[in-house]
């Protein structure tokens, strides 16, 4: 089964909060996503709220509660004690922690699974009592002991960080051999029983050679790359176009 994509509302939050006005809207260009196939919504509310505000968060919920029940919503973020009392407020299906200081402009690498294991055991734990998926960024060419850290704290799932491969569009040997390691990654945790998801500068380009190296992969987060394709192409255009790029 093809991964699923879940569409990541930050960058459309981004362009909103440019002026004090209410377009373009969160919620409207996520339904639009979500009827055209997207399989789920996903946002990083960080501190500054400098992309989702608080205030979104239970528009979205409302939004797949009340119209696409069979939809999930993901909450990516650094488990500070604000964040989770959000996310506990907002009772999402997969949590994605993220180990990002909070004036970092995006993502960029993934936890120390051995340094923050007795941390994160705890907070997986207080997570899952709500019911939620939890998932835990990952770098891309995590090793053994890393992963069986990962395993060890009782999450369900890793997020392979796909940022280096995304940056090498221009270099297409530098990319096959980038791939090759996420898969690598990606068999060693699906070997101790842990699900893969994947997000970060992921294209319709660079979609089909990661979706077939990874087989098993269970869902990609996207921003920034389907939100540009959607200024092309339309909300619906570009979530149709990376659908396809992941085999649906």
């Amino acid at each position: 089964m093809p991964a699923k994509l879940s569409v990541n509302l930050n960058a459309i939050a981004m362009l909103r909060n440019r002026r004090d006005l209410p377009w373009p809207s969160v919620t409207g260009l996520g339904r639009i996503a979500l009827e055209a196939g997207a399989h789920g919504l996903t946002v990083h509310p960080r501190p500054d709220q400098r992309h989702i505000r608080f205030t979104d968060l239970p528009d979205i919920r409302a939004l797949i509660d009340d119209e696409f029940p069979d939809a999930e919503f993901n909450i990516e973020g650094y488990p500070s004690g604000d964040f989770l009392a959000l996310v506990e407020r907002t009772e999402p299906e997969q949590v994605t922690l993220v180990p990002d200081d909070p004036e970092q402009p995006t993502s960029d690498h993934g936890w120390d699974f051995v340094a923050n294991l007795d941390m994160l055991k705890a907070i997986v734990a207080r997570l899952k009592k709500s019911g939620a998926r939890v998932s835990l960024f990952c770098d891309p060419d995590a090793d053994a002991e890393q992963l069986d850290a990962a395993k060890a704290t009782g999450a369900d799932r890793i997020e392979l960080y796909t940022g280096p491969y995304g940056a090498c569009h221009e270099d297409p040997k530098k990319a096959a051999a980038l791939v090759e390691i996420l898969g690598r990654t990606a068999d060693a945790a699906h070997d101790l029983g842990l699900g893969v998801n994947a997000g970060h500068d992921l294209t319709v380009e660079n979609l089909p050679a990661l979706a077939k190296r990874l087989p098993a992969l269970a869902e990609v987060s996207i921003g920034h790359g389907l939100t540009a394709d959607a200024l092309e192409y339309g909300m619906a255009g570009a979530v149709t176009r990376f659908l396809g790029a992941l085999g649906r």
